[in-house]
């Protein structure tokens, strides 16, 4: 397995190189690990995998009811949602199929939903049912008052974010995919034949490239002689309540969407917390994942009408990421077969969920371009470890605190993290290098008290552990 962060890239050519190590980067290179005869990089800038918009969503796993029907997005949305919700029970990634609410608030909103459904049953989701006041607040009774009805979507579920993208990266590290860390590509020249990516650590070369780079798509892409699409970074600001808020939710709330987005949402988590967000915010600074007093101050407001209570209980957290909005309805997914390049930009917040079918199609796309992948064979299966809210926690399973001690030593009480799950993550085929990177791996420091009781003794364990 090779996985480096710093020193010099190697100086033979890939096949392929991926740059960006979110979702969806992540995705193609568990993908392109399926033809083993291969030679992939995985090429990010950041210090892990998943650092950016993939980290900082709403974590759902749509069925795709309200996309434009006809559009590549449609198409790879539901293909991506079968696909990651059965790849998420034989990977032991986190789901919970809560189904949504698409709650009608006045008699414009309550006059759109049959469209919406009409629409849902036209992106191969027939299943969806109107709901009148009394259904709905029979379904949700913690709702605020004034609700007039309400179109349900059993399909929508939620998801770990998190979980989702290590699984990935780490099939494919497993199957032979080099993970280059710490490595920011600057610009791209293709020579005789060769991609000759400039980056933070030295050129790196390859003979096909997929630009996978999120918010810095559209930079890369230019590079390259192309303008078909300009990144606007779309601030999504949202608050992480605490597990005692779970109980005033059922399902996924969620606004009748507009031009601007799905809006801001009510979500139960796979932990066990309340999401409120997002925020959407054009902005013109792509390292903008600061909260704004004015922004939470909004999702108060829109929380308050939409489920009152919720807005007397404890806030855990507060985050913000940042979406790559375009201006354009659908993917700007694109094949250069003159360049042996594939362009995969504009993948908002349905980039989650429809990962897998988005590194199908890339790889079908690299196909046509005249890559001969070879032979696929299945990677090995992953197993993640179960850190939601459905999965028994290690220390609460005798037989494994039997056979290792260490499962029961608890560090992170809110969690009930383990020193067995933190050394375990330490000891990973992609190792956090961040404390930041531990919580997302295990969930220590990620609870009610945000680290105030154990971060000492995680941060003891991680600087242990550091080489």
């Amino acid at each position: 397995m090779t996985v480096t962060a710093d020193g010099p890239l190697p100086a033979h050519p890939y096949d392929v190189a991926i740059v960006g190590a979110g979702v969806v980067g992540c995705a193609v290179a568990r993908e392109l690990a399926r033809h083993p005869g291969l030679r992939v990089a995985l090429v990010e800038a950041q210090d892990d995998v998943g650092q950016g918009t993939s980290k900082a969503n709403t974590a759902i796993l749509h069925t795709g009811f309200d996309a434009t029907p006809g559009t590549l997005e449609a198409t790879l949305v539901r293909e991506g949602s079968r696909r990651l919700a059965a790849y998420a029970a034989e990977s032991g990634i986190p789901l919970e199929r809560t189904g949504a609410l698409l709650v009608a608030w006045d008699e414009e909103q309550l006059a759109t939903l049959p469209r919406l459904a009409d629409k849902a049953g036209r992106n191969g989701c027939p299943d969806t049912r109107l709901l009148d006041a009394g259904e709905l607040y029979a379904r949700e009774p913690h709702l605020g008052p004034g609700a007039l009805g309400a179109l349900h979507v059993p399909g929508e579920s939620v998801i770990c974010p998190w979980t989702t993208t290590l699984a990935y990266a780490t099939q494919a590290v497993r199957a032979g995919v080099h993970l280059h860390l710490n490595t920011r590509v600057s610009r791209s020249d293709r020579r005789d034949g060769t991609h000759l990516l400039a980056t933070s650590r030295g050129t790196l070369r390859a003979r096909y490239l997929v630009n996978a780079a999120g918010l810095h798509a559209d930079t890369l892409d230019r590079t390259l002689g192309h303008d078909d699409f300009t990144v606007t970074p779309r601030r999504g600001q949202l608050i992480v309540h605490d597990r005692f808020a779970r109980p005033l939710v059922r399902h996924i709330l969620l606004p009748v969407p507009t031009a601007a987005g799905k809006g801001v949402l009510i979500a139960p988590t796979v932990h066990g917390n309340v999401l409120l967000g997002p925020t959407a915010e054009d902005l013109d600074d792509r390292r903008a994942t600061q909260s704004t007093a004015e922004g939470l101050a909004l999702l108060r407001e829109k929380g308050r009408r939409i489920l009152p209570a919720l807005l007397d209980e404890e806030v855990t957290a507060v985050y913000a990421g940042l979406r790559a909005a375009t201006g354009h309805e659908d993917y700007r997914i694109a094949a250069h077969p003159g360049q042996a390049y594939v362009t995969v930009g504009g993948i908002r917040s349905t980039g989650l969920t429809a990962s897998m079918a988005i590194a199908a199609h890339v790889v079908e796309l690299l196909a046509g371009t005249g890559l001969d992948p070879g032979p696929p064979r299945e990677p090995e299966p992953v197993r993640m470890p179960g850190i939601g809210e459905d999965s028994p926690r290690p220390c609460t399973r005798p037989e494994l605190v039997a056979a290792d001690p260490e499962y029961g030593v608890l560090v992170c009480h809110c969690e009930r993290v383990s020193r067995g799950e933190i050394r375990d993550a330490l000891a990973g085929p992609i190792p956090p290098r961040t404390l930041e990177g531990l919580r997302r791996r295990t969930r220590a420091r990620a609870g009610r008290c945000q680290g105030f009781h154990c971060g000492a003794a995680v941060r003891q364990l991680f600087e242990e552990a550091r080489p």
